[in-house]
């Protein structure tokens, strides 16, 4: 029988999810200033869960106190998180969701002004004035990234996303990545942060942990051949159960010219996978959509601001096989009817979603 939808998606490790619906690991801003979970966020994540996600993925925490890439952010660096995490964890399993924490690291894009220093990349960015991370240094954060998965472990995740578009990205490019050590100058040492993060999850935290890698071809990383050769790779390794494309739009092309001929979503769906499965986010708002990107060869579609507008769009779309999310803007009282905080409100005022 055709995979659908409402097919489990089984992953290399660990459990399967109920069906093919991946919440997008939004930023919400509705953390306490510490990265403590808040009530709104819980509530924001819980009521998807209930709504029929088959997966939820937080937000980007950030696993070092100077890692913070915005207001509002989870955070995962401290044992001071536990209790919020581990609440979070077991609403999302009751529901019989696979829940699944993003861990993240700003790097360059860390403000000074919210996290009070200098803040940290590959190499010195004069745009930024974030200065080069030692090879100490950029050991000690792979070595919290790995902290951060067991912390989120001992909470009672199924599993983490690592957050590829911001350090991450960084190290991989070779751009932003100017070294001349061993996390530098070849793309195998530019990806040595990622590989060495993946394997020390994989080493370190219980087999049936679940390890998942969002990247963002063509607007963050290495150029997209790169790109695809490090994605099958990881693929391929046995230690990766998911990888998850952020696209601005599933029609986007990359930028190259010899990659002209095709969409970045048919390049990737060529990669091999070994058992890792692939995903996308581009403008996904309804069963037609989704469907059409599984038909592309997809595992998995990954749905944002869809799910801000519906909580229950799974349950929707098995309802009907038609649905497509309501117009944009709505009103303040629909958001918060569906689970969306004040400051999550104000967030998506930029993105023309707020009437009033």
């Amino acid at each position: 029988m055709k995979e659908d939808l409402f097919s489990p998606l089984a992953l290399a490790h660990g459990p399967a999810a109920k069906n093919r619906f991946v919440l997008a690991p939004l930023t919400n801003s509705q953390s306490h200033a510490d990265g403590r979970l808040s009530d709104d966020e819980f509530r924001w994540l819980t009521l998807r869960a209930r709504g029929g996600f088959g997966m939820v993925i937080t937000c980007a925490a950030h696993v070092q106190r100077q890692g913070r890439s915005f207001h509002g952010q989870l955070g995962i660096w401290s044992d001071m998180h536990l209790p919020g995490l581990e609440r979070l964890a077991q609403a999302l399993r009751t529901e019989g969701t696979l829940a699944i924490v993003q861990l993240d690291h700003g790097g360059s894009r860390s403000p000074r002004e919210l996290i009070g220093v200098d803040p940290q990349a590959p190499s010195h960015d004069e745009k930024t004035g974030a200065r080069a991370l030692t090879i100490a240094e950029t050991e000690a954060l792979a070595e919290d990234f790995i902290a951060a998965a067991l912390r989120a472990q001992q909470a009672g995740f199924d599993g983490i996303e690592l957050h590829g578009c911001y350090i991450l990205a960084q190290f991989l490019s070779s751009q932003a990545n100017r070294r001349e050590d061993r996390y530098g100058g070849s793309p195998e040492n530019r990806a040595r942060l990622v590989t060495d993060i993946i394997r020390g999850v994989r080493e370190r935290c219980r087999p049936d942990f679940q390890v998942g890698l969002r990247l963002a071809p063509g607007r963050y990383g290495p150029p997209t051949g790169e790109m695809l050769a490090f994605c099958e790779r990881l693929m391929t390794s046995g230690m990766l159960d998911w990888l998850n494309l952020h696209l601005t739009d599933l029609d986007v092309r990359p930028a190259e010219e010899e990659y002209q001929g095709k969409r970045v979503i048919d390049w990737f769906a060529g990669v091999r996978r070994g058992r890792a499965k692939l995903g996308a986010a581009g403008g996904i708002t309804s069963g037609q959509d989704a469907r059409w990107l599984l038909a592309q060869g997809f595992d998995f579609p990954v749905i944002g601001r869809a799910a801000v507008l519906h909580h229950d769009l799974p349950r929707k779309i098995a309802a009907d096989r038609e649905f497509r999310a309501i117009a944009i803007p709505v009103t303040r009282a629909y958001l918060a009817a569906e689970g969306i905080g004040d400051a999550f409100i104000e967030r998506m005022r930029k993105y023309d979603f707020v009437a009033d």
